[in-house]
């Protein structure tokens, strides 16, 4: 399973995030590389479709379930729908995202 945390330098959600997905792995009993992601100008935001800090993505897949195609890509600071805490996801999102991954359905 790949993990990507996609991050601006300035996030101060970043390292909570990290710990968040850390956490939701070994509840799974999941061990797994997490690959931090420095997102480092808005050419580099283009190229990986980087939607705002942090961004975590399963193989290659957003955690959010969100539709809409964002209309711009850049170094930005993300929110989440649903979430209590400022720039995380809610748990559960990641939580099913990676059984989803797990499971081959998204």
């Amino acid at each position: 399973m790949k993990i990507e945390i996609l991050y601006v330098s300035e996030c101060p959600s970043h390292l909570a995030a990290v710990r968040l997905v850390r956490d939701v792995l070994a509840a799974q009993g999941i061990a797994a590389d997490i690959h931090e992601i420095l997102v480092a100008d808005d050419k580099m935001a283009h190229e990986l479709r980087f939607i705002g800090s942090p961004t975590i993505r399963i193989n290659g897949r957003d955690v959010s379930e969100e539709k809409a195609k964002p209309k711009a890509f850049a170094l930005t600071c993300r929110l989440y729908p649903g979430s209590q805490k400022i720039g995380l996801p809610p748990a559960e999102m990641v939580h099913r995202a990676v059984i989803e991954e797990r499971k081959g359905d998204r």
